[in-house]
C-alpha cells in the first residue's frame, strides 16, 4: 500500500461513529442532582465517562440511558455549553436561579470548579453534583 491509501484508511477509521471511544476504558461517576429551593432528597444517578472524557459526555450518556434523567444545555460562543434545566426544572434571570455544578471528590471535598459542563474531565468515583440554587 502507499502512503497516501494508508493515510486516507486512517482518517477513515477517525469518522467511523465511536471509533475514537471503542476499547477506551471507562470512568464511573455518580451525578446527584439536588434541588436547594425545595424539599426534596437529592437524587442519585450512577453513570460512567471514557477515561479523559468530558462531563457533557457522560451527562449525554446518562440522559440516553435513564429514562429519569433529563438535561439541556445551551452553548455560550464565548464560555461554552452551561446547564438550562435538570429533570424539566430550569433556571431563570427573573427568579435569579441557576444549575450550579459541583464535584464531591475521593477524600470528601466539595469544590466548584473552574470550568463548566463541556470542559470538566470527572476523576473515578467523583460525585458530580448538579445543584439548583440562587445567585
Amino acid at each position: 500500500m502507499t502512503a497516501p491509501v494508508l493515510l486516507s484508511a486512517a482518517m477513515l477509521l477517525l469518522l467511523l461513529p465511536g471509533s475514537l471511544t471503542e476499547g477506551r476504558s471507562s470512568v464511573p461517576i455518580d451525578v446527584v442532582v439536588e434541588n436547594s429551593l425545595e424539599n426534596t432528597p437529592p437524587v442519585t444517578f450512577s453513570t460512567h465517562v471514557v477515561y479523559r472524557g468530558i462531563l457533557l459526555g457522560a451527562l449525554k450518556q446518562l440522559m440516553d440511558s435513564n429514562s429519569n434523567f433529563k438535561f439541556t444545555y445551551t452553548e455560550d460562543p464565548n464560555y461554552g455549553p452551561y446547564l438550562e434545566s435538570v429533570n424539566g426544572v430550569a433556571g431563570n434571570d427573573k427568579d435569579h436561579t441557576y444549575w450550579e455544578l459541583l464535584v464531591k471528590t475521593q477524600d470528601g471535598k466539595i469544590i466548584r470548579p473552574d470550568v463548566g459542563i463541556g470542559c470538566y474531565i470527572p476523576s473515578a468515583n467523583e460525585q458530580i453534583v448538579l445543584k439548583f440554587t440562587k445567585w
